[in-house]
């Protein structure tokens, strides 16, 4: 019995590797990702070179609408208010009347001044024809021309008195909401409406102390707003503070915008984009950029097909550009499309051939973008 046993042991195991061997020649034959020289073969991916483009980037910011001129109209005398000449959101022209106050005791009071005036005008006449005849002392025509100049003053004071009872525009701007009406009692102080001048407007928004350099009255800059989607107001640099905030280490710079349609009104929030001088600068696209924690890197492509990782420094970006500020040269060709399937040493095969650089396809002309904080 022992002998069988052992004959049957062998037939198994004799069976069991022709299996195994076949099995390992089939998959040897199905093997798609191997060359039959044993070597690996060439990922596809696309790849471009890279080459200086002109390129302007842009500083990003947040601003508020302020009007060129803004005040808060308010009266200089307490009276009651007898006539409204304006209703709210009207535009008014400089000097157009907006309230009148009631002033009955101050025209009395000038018609008192006024008369008073002329007597001591008649009279200082009268006593200067006497003195030229030496008919009067010197000293009385001196008394007589001080109270003259005095009745005058006091005509002037009064004509002032009963001005400030109109109250006027001081320059020409919209109303806001009338806040008085007649017979009311106003004061010093009492606010009667806003008046604002948003013929232009300004907008102030910080700028980081780096870019200073960077900056100079008359450059271009765009705003948009959340109440206005799609549309763009267009505007220049007028001011540079002189001074660098401490705690934000920023400067603000003041944006001038025409507003004919006074679409823009103070207060609203912008997003203002201030393009920057053009430079010559490295640009790729920004998927060919591999992110791995606070490090960038790309993969270059080797004389030989094979791909080596390049550590790069990223400056500005925009619409899928970035520029490389540091770690590439001009000339270098790196991998665009297919990144995610590469390591380094590995061979490539460009997909589509040798593609434009960044600046010449499509969007390759758009600029880059640093933002301001």
């Amino acid at each position: 019995m022992r002998p069988r046993s052992s004959f049957s042991f062998r037939v198994l195991r004799a069976g069991l590797v022709l299996a195994l061997a076949g099995a390992t020649v089939a998959c040897g034959s199905n093997g798609a990702e191997q060359r039959q020289d044993g070597g690996e073969r060439p990922i596809p991916v696309t790849t471009q070179r890279v080459r200086l483009q002109p390129f302007s980037d842009t500083v990003l910011a947040l601003g508020n609408v302020k009007a060129r001129e803004s005040i808060t109209v308010t009266a200089k005398v307490s009276e009651t208010v007898q006539q409204v000449h304006f209703e709210s959101g009207d535009v008014v022209a400089a000097g157009a009347p907006l309230v009148t106050l009631t002033g009955r005791q101050q025209e009395a009071a000038l018609k008192q001044a006024e008369a008073t005036a002329n007597e001591a005008e008649r009279l200082y006449q009268r006593q200067r024809e006497l003195a030229d005849q030496q008919l009067v002392a010197r000293s009385t025509l001196d008394t007589q021309l001080a109270l003259r100049d005095a009745a005058r003053a006091r005509v002037a004071q009064m004509r002032a008195d009963i001005g400030d009872r109109v109250i006027r525009a001081p320059f020409s701007g919209v109303l806001g909401i009338r806040q008085v009406s007649p017979g009311a009692l106003v004061q010093p102080g009492t606010a009667i409406a806003t008046l604002d001048d948003t013929a232009r407007v300004y907008v102030d928004f910080p700028v980081p102390e780096a870019l200073i350099a960077a900056l100079g009255v008359g450059q271009q800059v765009a705003g948009t707003s959340a109440a206005y989607p799609g549309r763009t107001f267009e505007g220049q640099v007028s001011t540079i503070d002189a001074r660098v905030d401490e705690a934000t280490r920023s400067v603000v710079v003041r944006g001038d915008f025409a507003n004919p349609d006074r679409a823009l009104r103070p207060g609203m929030l912008m997003q203002v984009t201030l393009s920057r001088p053009q430079r010559e600068a490295l640009l790729v696209p920004e998927i060919s950029i591999v992110q791995v924690g606070t490090d960038s890197f790309v993969y270059r492509v080797k004389p030989d097909s094979s791909v080596e990782r390049v550590d790069i420094k990223v400056g500005s970006r925009r619409d899928g550009l970035a520029e490389v500020a540091q770690g590439l040269n001009v000339g270098d060709r790196i991998v665009v499309d297919g990144t995610g399937k590469l390591r380094v040493g590995a061979r490539i095969v460009d997909a589509a051939g040798d593609k434009a650089p960044a600046g010449e396809v499509g969007a390759a002309t758009k600029n880059g973008t640093a933002k301001a904080g």
